[in-house]
């Protein structure tokens, strides 16, 4: 029989409880969905290999110029730049894969000739990023929804749309320069002393705005994304609960809502998702390329972006790679959200059966 959960508001557990619920979470769903990038990654590769990228023409730090390849990396949380240098930093993605005809042969050469472990490579450095993100942001959705509803005093659907946009906000307003400061150590192999006078000269230059470097398109992206699923999430929720055939609210129920809101809200906002990645390639590419004079810098404008994508490819340039950010989303989403929900349900019947034996 499926797991009773508690309702979603109002959850009775604390707020270091919410932060445990929601780190298992996190690290829950980063196992099941980083086999799927790493796979992607790797065909990626396999169509554009080290030797069809062109040679840097500076590279900081006083390193021999060297080629570079810039990609996305996602854990099914967050999205992480990864800066390579001939390969040998990412050698987990680039050792000699043989050649793939598609996903499922991808997965299956892989686990065959490296290992299954192959599979989550990469894993350990962005979950040092995903976590906390994670857990900031689903403690502070939580935190502001309960204080909503008890400052208007009644449940309304406008509430986890509010408190969806404004716990997103802040957790990519606390992440933004800590993964900025991962990609400048990550993409020019810097000691922790070089990364702070890397950061001072930045600071210096062009002021404490400079660590907030892509934070807008991550804002237009992210803020949207999240006021429409929690939106939805609670929606769907409330509305199968209702269901008789359903007992109440259970894992299948928070886990069927998390895929069905994260779904709608990815294609909803999958052109600001296309925007978002060519601004951090464009940020790799700027730790490793200096615009120079002879190079005409990129349109650092999110709206001028999005006109050349769509000068350059047409309207549906906007809406590229639709079936593979709703295929990584959908689970994604279900996933954390059904962990976090069992993990809440279970702090709670903890605090309830304390509470009976301290009476």
């Amino acid at each position: 029989m499926a797991e009773k959960l508690a309702p979603s508001p109002g959850g009775g557990i604390t707020p270091l409880q919410q932060m445990l619920a929601s780190g298992t979470g996190a690290i829950l769903t980063s196992l099941f969905v980083t086999p799927l990038d790493v796979v992607k990654i790797r065909l990626q590769a396999q169509r554009t290999p080290f030797s069809k990228v062109l040679a840097a023409q500076s590279v900081p730090w006083g390193a021999q110029p060297a080629t570079w390849k810039c990609f996305l990396y996602c854990n099914g949380l967050m999205d992480h730049l990864y800066v390579c240098q001939n390969g040998s930093s990412c050698t987990a993605w680039y050792k000699a894969p043989g050649h793939f005809t598609g996903t499922l042969d991808a997965f299956v050469k892989i686990t065959r000739n490296e290992g299954i472990r192959s599979l989550w490579s990469g894993l350990p450095p962005t979950l040092v990023m995903a976590v906390p993100a994670t857990v900031i942001y689903f403690t502070t959705y939580d935190q502001l929804r309960d204080y909503l509803r008890t400052r208007v005093g009644s449940w309304n659907h406008y509430i986890p749309l509010l408190a969806g946009a404004l716990a997103r906000l802040g957790a990519v307003t606390v992440i933004s320069p800590l993964e900025l400061i991962r990609t400048k150590m990550q993409s020019r192999q810097l000691s922790y002393r070089e990364l702070r006078v890397c950061i001072q000269s930045a600071v210096a230059q062009d002021g404490w705005l400079s660590l907030w470097r892509g934070w807008g398109p991550t804002v237009l992206r992210d803020v949207p994304f999240s006021a429409l699923y929690w939106f939805n999430y609670e929606l769907v929720r409330s509305w199968l609960c209702r269901q008789p055939w359903l007992d109440g609210s259970t894992f299948t129920v928070s886990f069927a809502s998390g895929a069905i809101s994260g779904t709608v809200a990815a294609v909803l906002t999958l052109p600001f998702d296309v925007v978002k990645t060519h601004r951090q390639i464009e940020l790799g590419d700027s730790e490793v390329h200096p615009v120079t004079a002879s190079r005409p810098s990129k349109p650092s404008s999110t709206w001028l972006l999005m006109q050349r994508i769509r000068a350059e490819s047409g309207t549906r340039g906007l809406f590229a790679g639709f079936l593979p950010r709703v295929i990584k989303v959908a689970p994604a989403c279900a996933i954390m959200i059904s962990t976090y929900e069992f993990g809440k349900s279970f702090f709670q019947k903890l605090n309830q059966e304390q509470q009976l034996r301290g009476l």
